[in-house]
């Protein structure tokens, strides 16, 4: 009883610190959601996100727009510590910013609670998600439907699956999949080399509207 017991308690310590590493996830305040909602402001956090440190410069290459524009929208998104400027880079001339590490929450109850709040919530996560499906349509469509071989592509993982839970198993899957997520954050967040680029990970878990109530 005490091996099973000790083996239980050695499965679920993932799941354990999973969860209580993302209770110090910053919750965006309204003001912080208000100035990220702009899809150009969510574009530039995405790519600050995914790619690492960048200047104004190459944002405005990246994106087609002009470097007075990107640096205009940095520095807005700098004022509610959204990014931070890179100590250890640049010049007076050439600024480098970075995404701070660390988990961000959109998902704020009390910004929800007014219009400004749950307007500006609206935006920010109908962009963040927009920008996804075209990541990964760009993926299909390039890694997927060509006759290109790939290394890739046997990595690669889009599966969608249905199962019957209650709540409480929908959070206890919830934390399984984000322990595993962690994990291969920690261990490759900044790894260099041959053959290394930002991979992507997305989890989706969400309850399905009842037969009929779907919109």
């Amino acid at each position: 009883m005490e091996n099973e017991q000790a083996d239980a308690a050695d499965r679920d310590a993932p799941e354990i610190a999973s969860e209580q590493r993302h209770q110090s996830d910053r919750v965006l305040d309204t003001g912080a959601l208000r100035a990220l909602a702009h899809p150009l402001r969510v574009r530039m956090y995405d790519i600050l996100s995914q790619y690492g440190p960048q200047t104004a410069s190459s944002l405005a290459a990246l994106l087609d727009e002009s470097s007075g524009s990107t640096s205009y929208h940095l520095r807005a998104l700098a004022k509610h510590d959204l990014i931070r400027e890179c100590a250890d880079r640049g010049t007076g001339r050439e600024r480098w910013w970075e995404r701070p590490t660390g988990g961000v929450s959109f998902a704020n109850e009390d910004a929800v609670k007014t219009p400004a709040g749950r307007s500006a919530t609206q935006i920010v996560m109908n962009e963040v998600l927009r920008n996804r499906q075209e990541q990964l349509m760009e993926f299909v469509n390039r890694g997927l439907l060509t006759n290109d071989p790939s290394p890739w592509r046997e990595g690669a993982m889009i599966s969608t699956a249905t199962a019957r839970l209650t709540p409480e198993q929908s959070k206890e899957l919830s934390h399984k999949i984000m322990a595993l997520i962690d994990d291969a954050v920690d261990r490759f967040r900044d790894q260099t080399g041959e053959d290394v680029r930002p991979v992507t990970i997305r989890a989706d878990l969400f309850p399905l509207p009842e037969l009929g109530e779907a919109s």
